[in-house]
């Protein structure tokens, strides 16, 4: 199987994109801030970030990117 390109996955429905995430995606690490939990995916070869709001127990958002300012959070300095 090929694989899926950043591009691939953006076209998919909102639906799809969850159902890859969370059934192809290797999950990476996670941020709590105050109310919300950001867990970092892979998947080929990008990465997705799903925002979840603790206090509600509900997924609020979603962002993918390939490299930046949103992969650089779940750097971790020693």
């Amino acid at each position: 199987m090929s694989k899926l390109s950043l591009y691939d996955f953006k076209i998919l429905s909102d639906y799809e994109q969850y159902d890859v995430v969370f059934s192809e995606g290797t999950f990476i690490d996670a941020i709590v801030e105050e109310n919300t939990r950001y867990a970092l995916y892979a998947v080929d070869l990008f990465f997705i970030e799903i925002e979840y709001d603790v206090a509600r127990n509900k997924i609020v958002g979603k962002t993918s990117f390939v490299t930046g300012e949103k992969l650089n959070r779940y750097s971790k300095f020693i």
